[in-house]
């Protein structure tokens, strides 16, 4: 029999190693291309500290500076209960890298813990650098200790930077949206004690944000006491900077409202003009654009409960046609917070709050 030599076989070893990896490389393509099961991670939004209720949700955009504790493609969610799950008192944001490890109950982990207690949806993210949340609280879970709230600006290690106050203004700054245009912002707050909502003016500084103005910009929602869900009032906001229209939830009223010329409005129009408002809401609170253009919207359940519909998120067109729904949780009131990324690049784009299980699922989604 014919011998390799030492040299040639293993140089046929090597060149056989290479292929092996090259073709298991592109059946690993074939099979993510090909595969049934969805890119989807469910993992717990609870800290060690124990905070409970989930409310707001917010992806790290694209181009956020590296070198924090968060990065591109996170997603950081803020707690409004406590460990005893009393509403207004929680003070944590936990984050998620939806590609590194899940995280099980009681070890989510902890991106920022608020002096202010009660942190709610009002969370947005700037790529420039900073975290902003909003706060309405109790001193003891219950309607009647309700205060004013603040916004607070916090960098990408976790580090307070400022607080915004104003008791007409940022009057209970129950969620927000954010028009990033990078050395500015335009950020606009429901306030759900007084049934408003304000445009805050920024500009980008390299210390922080320095806020410029504040615009009350539509006022007349609805706004009441409730006893499971502390308090109604506008909830979810999502901007179309092409048309400059504020679209709001109005979760007391059961509608969504649509604010022309947002952007540049110099005073307040009432309520804006109807979007939609048909038998699919039950009390919508988050609102987000989905990438095909049509809006998300979370159905909290204390309007026009339905047991057959409980926990749904509800997709809409702008010009108020109900598309598609589908429930988070088989019991009431587990919807809450949504996020969406716009610009996809392949990467995790969906994320929704189940608040009655304290956990946030993120999922990629395909886009056209």
């Amino acid at each position: 029999m014919r011998k390799i030599s030492t040299a040639r076989g293993a140089l046929c070893w090597s060149m056989v190693a290479v292929s092996l990896i090259f073709f298991a490389a592109m059946a690993s393509q074939a099979d993510a291309a090909e595969a049934f099961l969805p890119r989807l991670v469910n993992s717990s939004t609870v800290p060690p500290i124990g905070d409970l209720n989930p409310y707001g949700v917010a992806f790290v955009p694209a181009g956020f500076p590296s070198g924090g504790k968060i990065a591109a493609g996170d997603v950081l969610v803020s707690n409004f209960n406590n460990s005893a799950n009393a509403q207004g008192l929680g003070t944590t944001i936990i984050q998620l890298r939806p590609g590194g490890p899940l995280a099980p109950p009681g070890d989510a982990a902890t991106f920022f813990t608020s002096g202010l207690p009660g942190l709610s949806t009002a969370l947005g993210v700037l790529k420039a650098g900073f975290v902003i949340v909003g706060n309405v609280p109790t001193t003891n879970g219950n309607f009647d200790t309700i205060g004013q709230g603040a916004l607070q600006v916090i960098d990408s290690h976790g580090h307070w930077l400022q607080t915004w106050t104003d008791p007409v203004l940022l009057d209970g700054p129950w969620d927000l949206a954010i028009e990033d245009c990078g050395f500015s912002a335009h950020v606009f707050v429901s306030n759900v004690r007084n049934g408003t909502v304000t445009r805050l003016d920024v500009a980008v500084e390299s210390g922080g944000l320095k806020l410029l103005k504040k615009t009350t910009i539509a006022i007349g929602y609805a706004h009441v006491p409730n006893t499971a869900a502390l308090i109604l009032g506008p909830t979810g906001l999502a901007f179309d900077g092409q048309s400059d229209t504020l679209y709001v939830a109005s979760t007391a009223d059961n509608a969504i409202y649509a604010i022309p010329a947002a952007r540049e409005r110099t005073g307040a129009v009432k309520l804006g003009d109807l979007v939609f408002a048909d038998s699919h809401l039950r009390g919508p609170l988050a609102l987000r654009f989905a990438p095909d253009g049509n809006l998300l919207t979370a159905n909290g359940d204390a309007v026009n409960m339905d047991p057959l519909h409980p926990s749904e998120i509800v997709e809409f067109t702008i010009w108020g046609q109900f598309v598609r729904e589908y429930n988070v949780d088989p019991g009431q009131g587990g919807a809450f917070g949504i996020d969406s990324v716009l610009d996809n690049d392949g990467g995790f784009n969906y994320a929704v709050i189940d608040d009655n299980t304290n956990s946030l699922e993120v999922t990629d989604l395909p886009v056209d």
